[in-house]
C-alpha cells in the first residue's frame, strides 16, 4: 500500500528575502483524532516534532469506557461511532493538512472491507485531505520494510484487545495476504488505564506478551490498540529479535509525515524512521 503524496500542499519554504519560513507549521499541520481516554498518541507524537511540522489533537468523548468483555467492547465501539464526526469537525477548524486517526480497534474491524469502509467513512468527512488509519499505516509499513528486502509473510500480533476484537484484527491480516500465526490480547478491561499503564518489563509486560509470540516461524512482530505504548521498548526489541517489530502509533505518525512529503529520520524509534 503505497503512500498518497497527490494530496500534499505545495509549500514554498523561503520568502522573498532568502530566509527560511519559520511559522507555525510551515510543512505540516496534522489533525490527530483520539479518545477522550488515550493517553499514549499525544505521548508518542510528542517524540517526534520536524521542524516546521505541528501536531493538533481532537477528542472523541468515551462515554462507555468498560472494555472487560465482548459485549462492552462492541457496545464502545457503538458508542464512538457517533462522537468521531464531532472531533474532526473541530479538528478541522485549524486547516490541517493531513488526518491521523490515533485509534484502531474501528479500522481491523469488519476485515479489509470493513476498513474500506471506515476509511471512506473518514475520508467523506475529511473533504479531500490526506487521511491515515492505523490499519493502512501498518501495511504501509510492511510494504516499506519489503521494499528494503525483509521478507515480511507470518506475523505475530499483539494488543489490548478482548477475544472478538482480536479475531476482527486477525481476519484483516489474513485477508491481506499474512499469515497470522498469533494474536496475543491483553484483555484490558477498559479503554483507560487497564492499556496505558501496561509494564514494558515483568509479569504481564509487553516483553513477556512478545517472548511468548516470538520464534522462528514469525517474520515480524506487530503491536496494534493506540493506547499501548511501544515506542520506547519496541525499537530495542527489534535489534534485539532481528525483526521488524511495528507499533502503530509510531507506523501511524510515520505515515502520516511521509504523506506530507516529511522525510525527517530519526535515530532509536526503529527502522522506520531510521532507514525509510
Amino acid at each position: 500500500m503505497a503512500i498518497d503524496l497527490s494530496k500534499t500542499r505545495d509549500r514554498n519554504q523561503r520568502a522573498a528575502n532568502g530566509f527560511l519560513d519559520n511559522y507555525v507549521g510551515h510543512r505540516a499541520k496534522i489533525g490527530v483524532i483520539i479518545p477522550s481516554t488515550n493517553i499514549s498518541v499525544e505521548y508518542d507524537c510528542q517524540k517526534i516534532l520536524p521542524r516546521g511540522v505541528s501536531w493538533h489533537f481532537g477528542r472523541f468523548f468515551i462515554s462507555h469506557p468498560d472494555l472487560s468483555t465482548d459485549d462492552n467492547f462492541v457496545r464502545f465501539l457503538e458508542e464512538l461511532r457517533g462522537t468521531v464526526p464531532h472531533a474532526i469537525r473541530d479538528v478541522l477548524t485549524c486547516k490541517p493538512d493531513h488526518i491521523m486517526m490515533g485509534m484502531s480497534a474501528e479500522t481491523f474491524w469488519g476485515g479489509v472491507k470493513g476498513n474500506d469502509g471506515f476509511v471512506q467513512h473518514i475520508q467523506d468527512l475529511c473533504g479531500d485531505l490526506g487521511l491515515t488509519t492505523g490499519a493502512n499505516a501498518v501495511i504501509a509499513a510492511i510494504d516499506a520494510y519489503k521494499k528494503a528486502g525483509t521478507s515480511i509473510k507470518k506475523i505475530a500480533v499483539m494488543g489490548p484487545y478482548q477475544p472478538i476484537g482480536d479475531k476482527n484484527v486477525h481476519a484483516f491480516f489474513s485477508e491481506s495476504g499474512f499469515d497470522v500465526k498469533c494474536v496475543a490480547g491483553l484483555k484490558a478491561a477498559n479503554a483507560q488505564d487497564a492499556i496505558a499503564l501496561t509494564p514494558e518489563f515483568g509479569p504481564g509486560s509487553v516483553m513477556e506478551i512478545v517472548r511468548a509470540m516470538d520464534g522462528d516461524d514469525v517474520d515480524a512482530i506487530i503491536q496494534v490498540g493506540t493506547n499501548l505504548s511501544t515506542a520506547n521498548i519496541f525499537p530495542t526489541l527489534e535489534k534485539y529479535l532481528g525483526k521488524p517489530c511495528i507499533s502503530i502509533n509510531v507506523a501511524c505518525a510515520w505515515h502520516a509525515l511521509r504523506a506530507c512529503g516529511v522525510n525527517d529520520q530519526y535515530d532509536n524509534m526503529g527502522r522506520l524512521f531510521e532507514e525509510f
